[in-house]
């Protein structure tokens, strides 16, 4: 296993990995969660490197974060981002990773063993730039899941090129990610974070969906009340022409999230309950 503050032996880490899986996982408060997401990544049949990126936790959860990984002999990098928000955390780990194919978790998320077995094979394909999966409740039954998934691979057949998930269920190509400029607050720092990165990425190829490939993310409700977009705003996203999207987001979309005040940071749950001690 390998440590690391800062990326100081970052560079060390990610030679060993070029041709493997990263995932990010940036966290604020997330003690009651994190472990179980840990777990979840270190079953893997396609084991990742972590770069786990603490977002100014209160509650010990980096540290819990640390005992995980060396209890279950997972490799991690383990970073510090004091600017606030989801999007500087995404950026300050996209910045330690130079792997072949880079996962976005979150720390609430149970991830499948196959999770990234088949998530490399999407991106695998020629052309393949992005895929995101569907969500489905931990303890659904097997129906339930199928179900989900094969209901937003068809809907990724109509919807071509488009954002129909969140961050929690997005996988890259690396090179790719970074060549559209990942993720930057300088460029984006409201919320729909993972529908901004994709409007610019599917410039660079395809944006794939896949029956099988799901995740599992707690129900939990946001710390503050954080709708997003409006109805209106979804469709007419919905019906932007794939060269159009960006401007939709940076020309009439931020300027009503900043009006709305919605920064990234406000994507922080609420605290599932801890354990006493």
């Amino acid at each position: 296993m390998v440590y690391a503050l800062a990326g100081i032996w970052g560079r060390q880490v990610w030679t060993q990995a070029d041709e493997g899986w990263s995932a990010i996982i940036p966290f604020h408060n997330e003690r009651s969660c994190i472990v179980a997401t840990i777990a979840s990544l270190a079953a893997q049949t396609v084991r990742p490197l972590l770069v786990l990126v603490d977002n100014g936790s209160t509650d010990r959860s980096a540290e819990v974060a640390r005992e995980a990984c060396e209890r279950l002999n997972l490799s991690a990098i383990h970073l510090h981002e004091a600017r606030p928000g989801k999007v500087a955390a995404l950026q300050c780990g996209l910045r330690a990773v130079s792997s072949r194919f880079v996962a976005t978790c979150d720390a609430d998320t149970i991830y499948p063993p196959s999770y990234l077995e088949l998530a490399g094979r999407l991106l695998g394909a020629e052309g393949t730039v992005a895929a995101i999966g569907a969500n489905c409740a931990v303890d659904a039954a097997p129906f339930a899941g199928r179900l989900a998934g094969l209901r937003l691979a068809l809907t990724g057949r109509v919807l071509r090129q488009q954002c129909l998930n969140g961050g929690a269920s997005q996988v890259f190509r690396t090179r790719e990610l970074k060549a559209c400029g990942g993720f930057d607050p300088a460029v984006w720092n409201w919320v729909l974070e993972d529908h901004e990165i994709m409007a610019r990425i599917e410039t660079l190829g395809r944006i794939a969906y896949h029956r099988s490939f799901l995740c599992h993310p707690a129900q939990r409700p946001r710390v503050a009340d954080c709708t997003g977009w409006t109805l209106a705003e979804q469709i007419r996203y919905h019906a932007t022409r794939s060269h159009q999207r960006i401007a939709f987001f940076h020309d009439y979309l931020a300027p009503r999230l900043r009006q709305r005040a919605l920064p990234s940071e406000r994507l922080r749950r609420e605290p599932l309950g801890l354990p006493h001690g």
